[in-house]
């Protein structure tokens, strides 16, 4: 048990309040996650675009009353509370996990690289845990503040660590080392990720290595020369200044090694890998084929092996390694219920991050927790389930369903809340036989499981059956989206997000309140009813209407949803509106014709504009904008700087005649990137959200966040002069094996890309269109592409073929690709929290 005390001489922190004997559980530093108040540390955390102590408040409401701070603050606002006060709180969260360390010395697995850091780290968990009670990160918390919380969470009941550490520029593994004190490394590989942040890949691996400075061992591929050559200097080093020796565990394809790689081979979607090991042949096999896997597959294996696994242990272990839904996964089941899948493991940590998921869909007031029993927590059966009634107490949960013989035997302390239906079974088929009589409806289910409970069978039951085609949003990229533009701002720059057309075809609510989480200022839409929409799904953020109807202004009133006005027509409407209505001081934005040409008030009306604003009190204008033609082209920026130029005579002319400094914004997400000039009170992010900056300035620093995929539904081989398709357009000219794939123009994918040059991906192989594309289906070339079996994947866009790619070969833009993509292609939202 750990109490205020112990934190406060762990960082030094001046103790102000009582209750210094509390016990603390957990710390959080978001107070939109307050679970458990009463045994709860909020830590104020200040950034450049953000200030923790603002919360306070929000968390106090909730029950918290232990707080990490940095500013004084008057207690008597908050009675019965204990403020630790800090110099800094994410040094002194450091500090908390440096003492939290030192209090265990069980070995611990520190993993650094530059990908693959979050699948091992999962895969050694479900290779070891039947031998381990283990403490690892959650999620991906690799970062300063994320390994400090990670590191708290060791506890006496554990005996092995497994945490991930990750960095973005020099100086920061230092920090993570002295937290995660790992005797067992592994350098999962080296690539351009974050390489912004350093001088030459060199600096980074050497940055990256400090996380061993005294690590007893470590693992990595000594094919990646640079990174074998620095890891030779590294262990040089160290036994020269310390005689510290670090043993090198090395694994190679090309030259010897300690584990070296003689075979790969790879059949019916599996991968049998033989090696030699201490002079003894030795294999596995696992059931994956990509490149990416192999790698992280092999990294686990040498860290068995280094382990003195048991073999027979081992290839059982590996032979049974799935894939990592490392975010959890949201999907539309019938009847308008939400899913979110996470079904891989089931611990109390991992169990706490998935009710915070569950706990943030608010458009469904409903709430239902299918749950496994839990393995390997360290507790006894009473103290687990104990723990686990209270946790979904605090959750509010409407439905708790249970599965396990575990579970079962500890029923009666589900059945003790009396706000929510309980029903339990001793297995997974038990509930199958079931699960139609449960009525599910408009409600959002969280399915929670260990991986040896098949609840994706449940899964398959109440997910809505769409189509084939799928396109996957990663939630978590947005939110990376977001940070790279905002840094890019001064901190008192507020930013306006885009999510009209269904934010560009990747979805409403589920775009939207990943947005609401990261706090930004401003929502716009195209029409009213997509606001309403939000509003319904409880966004409470400020919603900008770009394209009114005047018939829909008494709908935002009521709605709360702030019209843009750019003609005298819509603002005389809304006047009568608001006056009929009898509100004062509503919201209102004013566009300005500054070059564009389409919408907004031209310099000849400003005069006249600002007469009828000041005579009516219902206006208040909540910004003055424009909007930049050309910002992503730099042939056109003398006409960007002649914009800007009749945006501020405008504005600032609008501002002295209202008396008043609503907020100014011009820039779009070119805009934003080539002139810094003119960000003025708020920028507009748009396309930059979802991944594309057409300025190309900052493109390496973002993700694109939607991955369209299809699958074979049949493959054929046909003659040299046979055509494909309709109109008999492909001809082909040799003996060619043909997959066609299930997507075609009604989903989305445009008819101009038949017999060109596009392509889609399989087996990250290029397989190009032929013939037309059809309604529903199209046909690709795979002759030249091994191994490919009907059922298999078909990437039409992603990370390996840029959306701008297709925009290129059909001859238009982005958005036009993104906001075609058919609402009967299913969305699918992955989340790393």
């Amino acid at each position: 048990m750990r109490t205020l005390s112990f934190i406060s001489a762990a960082c030094n922190a001046k103790i102000i309040g009582q209750q210094a004997d509390k016990i603390i559980n957990d710390i959080i530093t978001d107070s939109r996650l307050v679970k458990s108040p009463e045994t709860l540390l909020f830590a104020c955390i200040v950034t450049k675009r953000n200030d923790g102590h603002q919360y306070i408040g929000a968390a106090y409401q909730q029950g918290v009353r232990s707080f990490l701070i940095t500013k004084e603050i008057d207690q008597s606002q908050y009675p019965e509370s204990c403020f630790l006060l800090v110099k800094d709180t994410v040094a002194a969260l450091q500090l908390i996990a440096i003492a939290v360390r030192k209090q265990s010395n069980v070995p611990v697995i520190g993993i650094t690289g530059s990908n693959g850091k979050t699948i091992i780290k999962e895969w050694l968990n479900h290779l070891l845990s039947d031998s381990f009670n283990i403490v690892r990160s959650p999620k991906s918390y690799n970062s300063q503040i994320g390994v400090a919380l990670s590191v708290w969470q060791m506890m006496e009941t554990h005996n092995l660590g497994i945490f991930e550490a990750g960095i973005s520029e020099p100086g920061e593994m230092a920090l993570l080392e002295k937290m995660i004190q790992p005797s067992i490394g592994i350098f999962t590989n080296i690539g351009e990720a974050h390489n912004q942040g350093f001088v030459n890949t060199r600096q980074k691996i050497n940055e990256k290595l400090s996380l061993f400075t005294h690590t007893k061992s470590l693992i990595y591929c000594s094919d990646y020369y640079e990174l074998n050559e620095a890891i030779a200097q590294f262990a040089h080093n160290r036994k020269t200044n310390d005689s510290n020796d670090l043993a090198l565990f090395s694994w190679s394809y090309k030259h010897d090694a300690t584990l070296r790689i003689t075979t790969i081979l790879k059949q019916d979607g599996q991968t049998n890998i033989e090696g030699v090991y201490n002079k003894q042949n030795t294999a596995i096999k696992i059931p994956f084929t990509d490149a990416a896997s192999i790698e992280n597959a092999i990294n686990c294996w040498c860290l068995l092996l280094l382990l003195n696994i048991a073999q027979q242990k081992v290839v059982d272990g590996m032979a049974s390694l799935k894939p990592i839904a490392m975010r959890l996964e949201m999907l539309q089941g019938d009847n308008n219920c939400l899913l979110i899948n996470d079904t891989y493991n089931a611990d109390l940590r991992s169990l706490r991050i998935a009710l915070d998921m569950l706990a943030q869909q608010k458009q469904h007031t409903s709430q239902t927790l299918i749950l496994s029993d839990l393995y390997q927590t360290g507790m006894t059966e009473e103290a687990l389930y104990t723990e686990v009634a209270a946790i979904i107490a605090d959750q509010k949960i409407n439905r708790f369903i249970g599965v396990g013989t575990s579970l079962m035997r500890h029923r009666h302390l589900f059945e003790r809340n009396k706000n929510m239906e309980t029903l339990f079974f001793p297995d997974t088929q038990s509930l199958l036989k079931q699960v139609y009589s449960f009525n599910f409806n408009n409600e959002a289910i969280l399915l929670k499981a260990s991986r040896s409970f098949t609840f994706e069978k449940i899964i398959l039951l109440l997910e809505q059956k769409i189509h084939q085609t799928v396109m996957t949003i990663n939630l978590s990229a947005l939110r990376g989206n977001v940070a790279a533009f905002q840094r890019r701002l001064k901190p008192a720059v507020k930013t306006m997000a885009m999510v009209k057309a269904s934010s560009y075809g990747n979805g409403d609510f589920e775009i939207a309140n990943v947005l609401q989480q990261a706090q930004i200022d401003y929502l716009t839409v195209a029409y009213a009813d997509e606001g309403v929409a939000l509003r319904k799904a409880n966004i409470k953020v400020p919603i900008m209407v770009m394209s009114p109807s005047t018939e829909a202004f008494d709908r935002m009133i009521l709605w709360q949803l702030e019209p843009e006005i750019f003609n005298f027509r819509s603002l005389n409407h809304f006047i009568q509106v608001a006056n009929r209505l009898v509100v004062k001081d509503y919201p209102i934005h004013l566009k300005v014709d500054t070059g564009m040409h389409r919408l907004g008030f031209v310099a000849s009306e400003i005069a006249e504009l600002i007469n009828i604003i000041t005579q009516h009190a219902c206006l208040r204008i909540a910004s003055i904008f424009s909007h930049l033609a050309a910002s992503d082209d730099i042939a056109f920026a003398a006409f960007t700087h002649q914009q800007a130029s009749a945006f501020n005579s405008m504005s600032q002319q609008i501002i002295e005649g209202i008396g008043y400094r609503p907020l100014l914004h011009l820039c779009n997400t070119a805009g934003i990137a080539m002139y810094p000039e003119y960000h003025y009170d708020m920028v507009r992010l748009g396309l930059g959200l979802y991944g594309i900056d057409s300025s190309n300035i900052i493109n390496n620093q973002l993700e694109q966040i939607s991955t369209l995929k299809t699958t074979i539904a049949q493959i054929k081989e046909v003659n040299a002069g046979d055509t494909i398709g309709y109109s008999r357009r492909g001809v082909v000219s040799r003996k060619t094996r043909i997959a066609t794939i299930c997507i075609g123009y009604a989903d989305g994918l445009p008819r101009a890309l038949s017999n060109g040059e596009a392509y889609v991906m399989i087996n990250n192989k290029p397989a190009k269109l032929i013939g037309n594309i059809a309604m529903d289906m199209c046909m690709v070339d795979i002759t030249d592409i091994d191994a490919v079996q009907e059922g298999d994947e078909a990437i039409v866009f992603g990370a390996a073929l840029p959306i701008q790619q297709i925009a290129a070969w059909a001859g238009t833009i982005p958005y036009e690709i993104m906001t075609s993509i058919a609402q009967r292609v299913k969305r699918v939202y992955i989340n790393e929290g």
